[in-house]
């Protein structure tokens, strides 16, 4: 039982010195989220945080608990469920002098990796402005079809965040026909 404490503490510690004001890793549901959506929310304006960027980080939050709740292969709820998803994943803010980083990972299918690095590879590449233009256009537009949402969220990430986004896919220890998915936006 003493390791466990042990390990806990290390965490704990290493999450400090790392300026980690928020982390959780289980499984997200749209009660959770608010739960979140309040805590972070809480923390932003205890620490000063001014409104634009608060509402930046709150925007990407929102469309990293849906890509997590609407795409991770670790499923509570069955796949046919078409709402009230529970499904598993992990997210994280953490301070950087006046910016802050944010980061979500959640397992998907094998089969999904090539379409998701499809979305977001374009982004990467693009301008401030561009960003902006396509997310207007998207507007106008029909979600995509392998959408559970209005197909905004890579966009919306990019267009609030300070810098390109980051990602990358991992092999999943645990199950060899997924892979994580971790996505990082600066605000």
């Amino acid at each position: 039982m003493a390791l466990q404490y042990q390990q806990f503490q290390d965490f704990w510690h290493a999450a400090s010195q790392r300026q980690v004001i928020f982390f959780y890793s289980g499984y997200f549901s749209q009660h959770v989220v608010s739960a979140i959506a309040e805590t972070i929310k809480a923390r932003l304006n205890a620490a000063g945080t001014a409104g634009p960027t608060s509402r930046r980080i709150f925007s990407a939050f929102v469309e990293m608990s849906q890509n997590i709740m609407h795409y991770s292969a670790d499923a509570l709820t069955p796949a046919e469920q078409p709402d009230r998803q529970i499904r598993g994943g992990a997210f994280c803010i953490a301070a950087c002098g006046e910016r802050f980083h944010l980061l979500c990972a959640n397992p998907v299918a094998n089969d999904r990796v090539d379409a998701i690095r499809g979305r977001i590879e374009p982004l990467c590449a693009m301008t401030v402005e561009e960003i902006r233009s396509a997310y207007k256009t998207a507007l106008r537009q029909a979600a995509p079809e392998d959408s559970k949402g209005a197909g905004l969220g890579f966009l919306t990430m990019a267009r609030d965040a300070s810098a390109p986004l980051d990602f990358h896919f991992l092999p999943d220890s645990t199950d060899a026909a997924r892979t994580v998915f971790c996505i990082a936006a600066t605000i």
